[in-house]
């Protein structure tokens, strides 16, 4: 009888251990889902560019927290920094939940996993893409998905100097030809000592690749070195004959974002045009002396109409490290379509992938972002070609190495052919992963 009811007893304190580790357990999971729902309150957020970029950007966050309760905490870095910034946080797994991405990197990082598939949530209506056109949403698309949206459309496109221009009875066209680039960037610096500056920081060799089928996919176009020498060879005879400014001419210069329209203390070291992308062009005219207009026109080539395409300005990417999926596509969608957030950010990403949100802010945007989304949809839309492919990793080594040959040949350093047999062969190492 007494084994009988210590056996009993044994059972029911084993019971009430059960029980009670039971009772721990789902208070755990309380705690979790209290985790969670809280966690999902909380989201982060990276970005580039400049000062105002930052301010406008962090003003839309805090109105968002304003709407949903969401806090966003904003990290804002220069480029350079940004991406290495971003490689040392996706190596650890600590990516910030939403990262404005660009078109050189979302391959490497979509292909690395790294990146949210967003497809399923266009399917089922957390992101909305009904306003954003097919060839738009598709500048995002890496494979079978969808991994980022464009947070505006921009294009490449030439600077110049127009009140000098027009002062020297010079009229610039669109889509106008290579050779009558270097006829006139020769006419301005005979009549006012201004040099061009068409090559600067690795820019020109996009265009230029284009407009000789010799693009680069996981190695560089073209059959050999032979197909570069052109490239190299008029920046070597600008340098030569004066046309082109030259590194230590360009010394004494006001910066734009890395890329200068030269406004030097004399006119030798002053440039009449240089190129970048067209959602520039408010930065430019700002930088420009008062009374001195900034206009925009297409980048010369052998073949205009096949350098010149429309691209994303950025993108907006959800990262693969999110804990909550679903949040940062709500935040998402919400840089994407929500014209409150434009009525801030206007144009300063590009013009809004979003056509509804494109037509509500155009009459806020400024007479130069005014410019641009007509020079994107007036002249660079009906006289282009399809937008090319992502860059593959190794690409932006091989585009330091570039702008590195580009400086030896500015320098006198290096000749054309030179410049072309080191990019042809260090390039593909580069572009093979070696």
């Amino acid at each position: 009888m007494k084994n009988k009811y210590l056996k009993k007893a044994a059972v029911l304190a084993m019971t009430g251990i059960i029980a009670a580790g039971s009772l721990a357990a789902c208070g755990s999971d309380k705690k979790d889902e209290s985790a969670n729902a809280e966690n999902a309150k909380e989201l982060s957020m990276a970005w580039w560019g400049n000062q105002v970029r930052n301010e406008r950007t962090q003003q839309v966050l805090d109105k968002y927290k304003e709407e949903t309760g969401v806090t966003v905490k904003g990290q804002f870095f220069q480029w350079d920094d940004y991406w290495s910034k971003m490689a040392t946080s996706a190596a650890g797994k600590k990516m910030p939940d939403i990262i404005q991405m660009d078109m050189s990197y979302i391959k490497q990082y979509a292909d690395k996993g790294q990146l949210l598939d967003l497809t399923p949530y266009i399917e089922d209506g957390t992101l909305e893409t009904s306003e954003i056109t097919e060839d738009v949403l598709n500048m995002g698309k890496v494979e079978d998905g969808i991994y980022g949206i464009a947070s505006g459309t921009s294009s490449s496109c030439m600077f110049y100097n127009k009140t000098l221009l027009d002062e020297l009875g010079i009229t610039i066209e669109d889509n106008m030809s290579l050779d009558d680039f270097v006829a006139i960037s020769k006419e301005v610096y005979e009549k006012s000592g201004y040099r061009a500056n068409l090559y600067h920081y690795g820019l020109y060799m996009d265009m230029y690749a284009r407009a000789n089928d010799i693009q680069a996919t996981d190695k560089l176009g073209g059959d050999s070195a032979e197909d570069y020498v052109p490239y190299f060879q008029t920046l070597e005879d600008g340098i030569k004959e004066g046309w082109h400014i030259s590194p230590s001419q360009a010394a004494d210069t006001a910066s734009v974002e890395e890329d200068p329209m030269v406004y030097g203390s004399s006119p030798e070291n002053m440039t009449w045009c240089t190129i970048n992308g067209s959602a520039q062009l408010t930065a430019y005219q700002a930088a420009a002396p008062e009374g001195t207009d900034i206009d925009l026109t297409t980048i010369p080539t052998t073949d205009p109409a096949k350098s010149n395409y429309v691209k994303p300005s950025m993108y907006f990417s959800v990262s693969a490290d999110t804990k909550n999926p679903e949040e940062a596509v709500k935040l998402l969608n919400y840089l994407s379509n929500s014209t409150d957030a434009y009525d801030i950010l206007l144009a300063e990403r590009g013009i809004p992938a979003s056509g509804k949100v494109t037509e509500a802010i155009m009459p806020k945007l400024s007479q130069e972002e005014q410019e641009n989304a007509e020079f994107i949809n007036d002249v660079i839309t009906p006289n282009s070609s399809p937008m090319p492919p992502f860059p593959v990793e190794g690409s932006s080594q091989a585009q330091d190495l570039l702008r590195k040959l580009e400086e030896k040949v500015k320098y006198g350093e290096y000749t054309a052919q030179e410049a072309a047999g080191e990019y042809f062969t260090e390039a593909n190492k580069m572009l093979a992963g070696e």
